[in-house]
């Protein structure tokens, strides 16, 4: 069985553990209801997309 020769330093591993954080999702401004998206997604309030209406939203 392989066994580590010598002891993994606190930078070492802080380091390698760097990467792990979780981020918080970007969100943009609707450009047509103002409401607030995520970007390149249509909106769930009105259902536009790149100025033209993608998905008909029931109101």
């Amino acid at each position: 069985m392989a066994v580590p020769k010598r002891k993994t330093s606190r930078q070492r591993r802080d380091t390698r553990r760097a990467t792990h954080a979780g981020v918080a999702p970007s969100i943009v401004e609707c450009p047509h209801c103002h409401s607030p998206r995520t970007p390149h997604r249509v909106c769930p309030n009105c259902g536009m997309y790149n100025g033209r209406q993608v998905v008909k939203v029931e109101e």
